[in-house]
């Protein structure tokens, strides 16, 4: 009985351990096509900027945002209160810019610090309409900019309800996609 109660405790151990530093999550929306599409199982490492300073450009992270998730089922907003946690959407995007960089939309492109980025992740060509313009804007101290790979319904940085992320909001950077089995590849 008390190597069972041993053994217990040990995968509850390993369990807790393993939670503190990966995240599971699904995607649940279109913003990140064709890199990733919903349903997509994927593992965020959550320690990812805890050993240097910010993110770097091309990452994919999920944060934190703005938005309240009014699409999280009543067992998700009680463990969410339980644990203190938030009821606020989780987003996924794709790092553009980070602190001290400018950024401007026109024309259709993305230009960082002056220089046009060559983006062969993004769902397809856009105009200045579907884009957005952005003019100039440097990314404040300890944030990033962040846009949907799919630039024509992804609610990212260039909206005003999700603007700049504060890094202390990012939850993870993914690290893993799980599933679909034959589409397992990592970041």
């Amino acid at each position: 009985m008390k190597e069972f109660i041993k053994d217990i405790l040990v995968a509850f151990a390993i369990v807790v351990l393993l939670s503190l530093v990966i995240k599971p999550t699904i995607v649940k929306e279109s913003s990140m096509e064709d890199t990733l599409y919903e349903n997509n199982y994927l593992i965020l490492n959550k320690l990812s900027y805890i050993s240097k300073d910010h993110p770097e450009y091309g990452d994919i992270i999920v944060f934190e945002s703005d938005i309240y998730n009014d699409e999280a089922g009543a067992l998700s907003r009680f463990f969410n209160k339980v644990t203190g946690g938030s009821e606020n959407k989780l987003l996924i995007k794709r790092v553009i810019g980070v602190e001290g960089d400018v950024i401007t939309i026109a024309d259709g492109d993305v230009y960082r610090n002056g220089e046009k980025l060559t983006e062969e992740y993004i769902k397809c060509d856009f105009d200045e309409g579907t884009l957005g313009s952005v003019n100039n804007y440097k990314v404040p101290e300890n944030k990033v900019f962040v846009m949907g790979d799919h630039r024509t319904v992804s609610s990212d940085s260039r909206s005003p309800e999700v603007g700049a992320v504060d890094e202390d909001r990012i939850v993870g950077k993914a690290v893993l996609r799980l599933y679909p089995f034959n589409e397992i590849r990592t970041f």
